[in-house]
């Protein structure tokens, strides 16, 4: 959630710092603050609540803030209210250690009553500020350096984490620590940078070392050394970032949704190229034989939020094309319970971050039950890429707005291609249907292209209806999956209020909201279910909704229940959530910049959820 940022070198910090922050402004934040060291003992911490640019004007843009060593932060409060007390980075009482945190400590109640018994006080409501004076106290205690003390301090602290700290007594070099939070470290010359995500540092180095659970490093100027929690040497490989740096600009787009949302062909297109191979479908690199896919019994998917959204559909396609049984389960409630996983099952675990701590719990609790885990990610390194048995990557590249577009899409790929093997090692389809979906699935950056030319018409639309309080999207099968999507990209950018319904239950309770000017999505994409959902569009019409038709050209009977309809090529109907997310996406973003919202940073929302 939180954003951490260091750098250790021979140009000024703060500046560095500051740029870095910006970049991670996607991970959701309410303060910041930057601690920085002029090759003295004496630190200068300077916090600011607001937006970044609040701290930005504190210090001169970092001009103000002299020194080559430092660590700065962005905050999404998790103990105690938004304010620049509560800001990092925190200090011990005598200013001998100060740093910066993201996760949640859960005992730090526990923690902080033992500080407060040795004489220790506290300016904040964080768990962060006991974290920090743990450190010292395990400092002062034992007359021992950073890499035992903090080591001490993590076998004490129970939760996640990824600290940064500096030390009074060792002015050039900064200390880092993580469990079950992001952290990335890169170097080049005199020069070390730390941050919880990629797009921080690309400017600066492409050569990076993804930093273990569990593990310590101490950075000095251009160096890396790392420890295990038994402050062990531990050897990393560094691992070369190959993202385009333009990539994670806008590129002369207004915002990087509307970017994103333009890259998902190149997304989908180089995501199926990674894994057909000469008109078949190659997992090998994702350690995916079709021997081992025969031996699969059945399949558990795991995810969060758009990831869901993503195993939702996939398990209609699953399920269909393969012939095998096929649950979704939300992560956040799959480790909460004590769910019933058989030895031949395959849970896949899907998150765009890798990092995701719901999904990384349920990853750990199948692995703890022997169950073989696949992670769908998109961050190569990350903590669910290191610790699934396979991995497939997906090739969306850096992600930066906060609601998910491109990468959704090369998730969809992921299950689509899986789907497609399952039935093939299963038996469930001919050589020549085999070919014939490797065909379409290869059409689909064109025709989403062709989706992406409607734009104009759908920000039209957006514009008419911008004032919108509630709207409702139905649909039935994969159409119900799209409809879930489309609802949460519409309240997670425009604010309004949206719900997804599947098409049937409407009489179950749902049509008694609907009202004169209520705008309803009806998804029609799956033929066999096209006229039970016009029969459902036709219901709550007559109730005095507003109706936008989404569905495949030669559909038009829609137009006589629909007020407004978007049609999409035809394709697969296994492949439709492809095409038909697109104008959702569009919808939901043309009504954001309709009502003037912060369209890539919404209120209270972060890009990478790595805390509970």
């Amino acid at each position: 959630m939180c954003g951490i940022v260091g750098y250790n070198g021979n140009r000024n910090a703060a500046e560095i710092l500051l740029e870095g922050l910006s970049k991670l402004e996607y991970r959701g934040y309410d303060s910041a603050g930057l601690a920085v060291r002029n090759g003295t003992s004496d630190v200068e911490v300077v916090k600011a609540k607001g937006r970044l640019r609040v701290l930005a004007e504190k210090t001169n843009d970092g001009k103000a803030l002299k020194g080559n060593c430092g660590i700065g932060h962005t905050r999404w409060a998790t103990h105690g209210e938004p304010s620049e007390k509560n800001a990092h980075p925190h200090i011990s009482d005598d200013r001998n250690v100060v740093g910066v945190h993201n996760g949640i400590i859960e005992n730090y109640q526990e923690l902080k009553e033992k500080l407060l018994r040795h004489q220790y006080t506290f300016y904040s409501n964080t768990d962060t500020e006991v974290a920090i004076k743990l450190i010292d106290y395990y400092m002062k205690k034992y007359q021992e350096g950073p890499i035992d003390s903090i080591a001490r301090a993590m076998t004490r602290i129970k939760g996640s984490y990824a600290l940064a700290v500096m030390f009074k007594e060792y002015p050039e070099e900064i200390y880092v620590a993580r469990k079950d939070s992001p952290m990335v470290i890169g170097t080049k010359g005199e020069e070390t940078f730390l941050a919880s995500d990629v797009p921080a540092i690309l400017k600066y180095t492409r050569n990076v070392y993804y930093i273990g659970n569990q593990q310590i490093a101490r950075l000095g100027k251009g160096s890396a050394e790392f420890y295990d929690i038994d402050r062990e040497p531990v050897e990393l490989e560094s691992t070369e970032v190959t993202w385009d740096a333009e990539a994670a600009e806008k590129g002369g787009f207004e915002h990087f949704m509307i970017k994103e949302i333009h890259e998902q062909p190149k997304a989908v297109r180089d995501t199926i190229a990674s894994v057909v191979k000469e008109d078949s479908i190659d997992l090998s690199e994702a350690g995916l034989s079709d021997e081992l896919l025969a031996g699969v019994h059945s399949v558990v998917i795991v995810a969060c939020g758009s990831a869901y959204h993503v195993g939702l559909a996939g398990q209609y396609v699953m399920e269909s094309l393969a012939g095998i049984p096929v649950r979704v389960e939300l992560a956040s409630e799959f480790r909460y319970r004590d769910p019933l996983l058989d030895p031949k099952d395959l849970v896949i675990v899907i998150s765009q971050s890798g990092e995701t701590a719901d999904s990384l719990a349920a990853l750990r609790l199948a692995k703890e039950r022997g169950i073989m885990t696949l992670g769908i990610v998109n961050v190569v390194g990350s903590s669910i890429a290191r610790e699934a048995d396979r991995t497939f990557y997906t090739l969306a590249g850096p992600e930066i707005a906060v609601a998910t577009t491109k990468a959704y899409s090369a998730q969809l790929i992921a299950v689509y291609v899986l789907a497609i093997q399952l039935a093939k090692v299963r038996g469930k389809i001919d050589a020549e249907t085999y070919r014939s979906l490797i065909d379409e699935l290869q059409t689909l950056p064109k025709k989403m292209d062709r989706v992406l030319e409607d734009k104009e018409r759908i920000q039209w639309f957006a514009a008419k209806y911008s004032n919108a309080k509630d709207m409702f999207f139905i649909g039935r099968g994969i159409d119900y999956a799209i409809s879930m999507e489309g609802s949460l990209k519409m309240k997670e950018i425009s604010y309004v209020h949206s719900e997804a319904y599947a098409a049937g239950e409407l009489k179950h309770g749902t049509i008694s909201l609907v009202e004169d000017g209520t705008l309803v999505v009806g998804v029609c994409t799956q033929s066999r279910l096209y006229e039970k959902t016009l029969s459902n569009m036709a219901e709550v019409k007559s109730r005095g909704a507003y109706l936008m038709g989404l569905t495949s050209y030669g559909n038009y009977a829609i137009e006589d229940t629909a007020d407004f309809t978007v049609y999409i090529p035809r394709t697969s109907e296994y492949f439709a959530t492809s095409l038909a997310i697109i104008p959702l996406q569009l919808l939901g973003y043309y009504l954001s910049v309709a009502r003037g919202l912060n369209v890539d940073k919404p209120r209270n929302l972060a890009k990478s959820v790595t805390v509970e």
